[in-house]
């Protein structure tokens, strides 16, 4: 377990070293070497997780998902969480800033930003499609359309407050974005019951952090049955 552990950590050190670098110098002149000296790891550790700066930029991109939100009553709540806390974690996490980056760089284009885009309009499909299902929705939405159409609205959003106040007035935003983009698309029974706030993210971030760590003694408990072949 204590080297799964370590090469876990090790793992995480070179993304964030990753996001860091790709978010100063952008994809195309960000070098490995400048990420390695950022991690503080050898060049066998790096190579170890990561193929190459293309399969780091990859880590980069599923850091914007990376994270398991408590589960809602209705799953049109849970689409408003996962937009609120992108939100919120654009604003103070660099691994989530570095993802929508590489995903907006016109200039990195040696790289394949399709995965980061497909991977968050799949979620949101996901979401849309159960949604649908429990009768959330109205009858005429197609829930492919309706999962691009917020993607590509976030995204407007999103890089719109970042150029004009560097993300601060982001939440809001997004709020103002789900205002107008709900009433489209919900049955209004379960629109009256949406909690549209720019606290609401603050308040699920909380009950995640509190989740985890609840959860981090019973991991502890578990005796260990796996290993990683390397020490990386």
């Amino acid at each position: 377990m204590a080297r799964q552990e370590r090469a876990i950590r090790t793992r995480r050190t070179i993304l964030e070293a990753a996001a860091v670098v790709f978010d100063e110098r952008g994809y195309t002149s960000a070098t490995i070497g400048e990420i390695l000296d950022r991690a503080g790891v050898t060049k066998g550790a790096l190579y170890f997780h990561f193929g190459s700066k293309e399969e780091l930029a990859v880590g980069v991109f599923e850091e914007q998902l990376a994270i398991t939100l408590p589960p809602q009553s209705s799953k049109l709540q849970e689409l408003v969480d996962s937009g609120l806390v992108m939100a919120r974690r654009l604003r103070s996490e660099p691994l989530v800033r570095a993802s929508v980056g590489l995903a907006l760089d016109q200039g990195a284009m040696d790289l394949d930003r399709t995965p980061a885009f497909q991977m968050w309009i799949d979620q949101n499909t996901q979401m849309l499609a159960e949604a649908k299902t429990r009768g959330e929705l109205l009858q005429h939405v197609d829930v492919a359309e309706t999962a691009e159409l917020l993607v590509g609205s976030f995204s407007g959003v999103q890089l719109l407050s970042q150029l004009r106040c560097q993300r601060q007035d982001l939440e809001r935003r997004v709020v103002v974005l789900f205002e107008h983009f709900l009433p489209s698309i919900t049955v209004p029974a379960v629109l009256a019951r949406l909690d549209i706030s720019t606290e609401r993210a603050e308040r699920v971030l909380a009950q995640v952090l509190t989740e985890e760590s609840a959860a981090v003694p019973a991991r502890a408990a578990v005796p260990a049955h796996t290993s990683v072949a390397s020490g990386a």
